[in-house]
This record gives structure tokens, sequence and C-alpha cells, in this order.
């Protein structure tokens, strides 16, 4: 049992850093790129999420019809989760170790979790208990900063991959009218400091 639990263990913390690139990939390459065999993901996130969602007031919701844009589809979740076993099955199957297995399934239900409520938290701000927290307030940050610059923070939960990949952007390049909040935190560009040179005497 203990080695089944060290087992577990070590797949849910495989599980979360692999969440971070799957989450990374998913939202680059099929939320933001259209296919011609498979254009959902894209039109629902990008034509509409993004275009309902900016990074001024409208972060937050404004429409009350528009608050169905905001979660991904019901069947996406189990479907992420689905594939995302993937690797670890095959490690499992070769290693004999079915704990990986299982914390990685349990990491990546969580994190996905995670990442649909977190989401609907940005957008739909309600003074809620998660929302009142630091590591929250950051994120929120992270995901506001991606609506202005869509290339950039693909990461909701964990930003991992971004720091990793090159597209962790900490701060807005330019000043632009952001939306406000308690658990808004401000991501204007940091004005350089002036430096006074000292007059005589």
């Amino acid at each position: 049992m203990t080695t089944f639990l060290f087992w577990c263990a070590i797949g849910a913390v495989a599980g979360t850093v692999f969440g971070s690139f799957f989450e990374w990939a998913l939202h680059r390459y099929i939320m933001h790129r259209s296919f011609r065999w498979f254009r959902f993901p894209y039109e629902k996130h990008t034509l509409i999420h993004h275009r309902i969602f900016r990074a001024d007031h409208t972060y937050h919701l404004v429409n009350e019809p528009d608050k169905k844009t905001i979660p991904m589809a019901w069947w996406a979740g189990p479907a992420i989760v689905a594939a995302c076993q993937l690797p670890f099955l095959i490690w499992a199957l070769f290693s004999h170790k079915w704990g990986v297995l299982c914390g990685a399934a349990v990491a990546c239900t969580v994190y996905f979790t995670a990442y649909e409520y977190m989401h609907w938290c940005m957008h739909l701000p309600k003074k809620r208990h998660v929302e009142r927290s630091g590591i929250f307030f950051r994120l929120n940050g992270h995901h506001l900063l991606h609506h202005r610059y869509m290339r950039k923070n693909f990461n909701v939960v964990l930003p991992f991959a971004d720091l990793c990949l090159g597209t962790l952007l900490l701060r807005s390049k330019v000043s632009f009218a952001q939306a406000q909040g308690a658990s808004v935190p401000n991501v204007q560009p940091r004005l350089p400091r002036r430096m006074f040179a000292s007059g005589p005497g």
C-alpha cells in the first residue's frame, strides 16, 4: 500500500505538470487555431468568447445571456481528462505502477475542474472566498493579459508552461483601459523611475 501511495504521489505531481503543458497546447493550438475539419473550439473561444470578453470593463460579464460563453462545452472536461491519461496509461502498462495512473487521473481532474471554476470566477466575479486569495489575484491578472494579448499567457491555472515556452507576460506593453475590481491587479506597464540630477550646493 505504501508503494502504491508513493506512485500515486508521483503520478499526481507529474499529472499537474503535464496538465499545465496540455492546457497550454490545447489553448494555443486548438482554441486559437482554426481547422477545416474541427472549427468548434476556435469558433466558441476565439470568435465568440474573446469578442465578448475583452481586457477592458467587458472582461467581466456585462450581458446576462453571454454567461453561457464562459465555460467549455459540457463534454470537453471529461474528454480532456481522458486524453491527459494516455501517456500515464502507457507508463503504467510498461512499468506496472498503476498508482501513477491513479494519481495522474486525480490530478488532471482537479486541474481542469479548477480551470473551469477559476475561469468562471474571473469573468463573473461575485466576491467569492477564492477571489480574495493572492493566488487568484495574480492568476486573474495573468488571464486578463491574455485577453489583451491572445498570443501570450495561455495558462489559466498553472503558468508553468507559459514560463517554460516563452509566452509568459507579466505586464502590458502599453497602457490601456483595463478591467477594474478588487480581485484584478494593475497590469499596466511600470513607469520608469525618473532620475533627477542634484542641483549645485
